[in-house]
């Protein structure tokens, strides 16, 4: 008996190294107090709550 293929809706791989490239053109080349008032900002506009807060 054959298996049938799901087509892919969405491809998780791509969209996480998309994601991850543009933080990284955005953050290149912030210093560390740059950067983690970035990630702050980021995460106060997203809604997520940090782990241990």
């Amino acid at each position: 008996m054959e298996a049938k293929k799901k087509e892919k809706t969405y491809d998780a791989v791509k969209m996480m190294r998309e994601i991850r490239n543009k933080i990284s053109v955005d953050t290149q080349n912030m210093s560390f107090d740059e950067l983690k008032k970035y990630i702050e900002t980021r995460l106060k506009n997203s809604g997520l709550k940090p782990i241990g807060r």
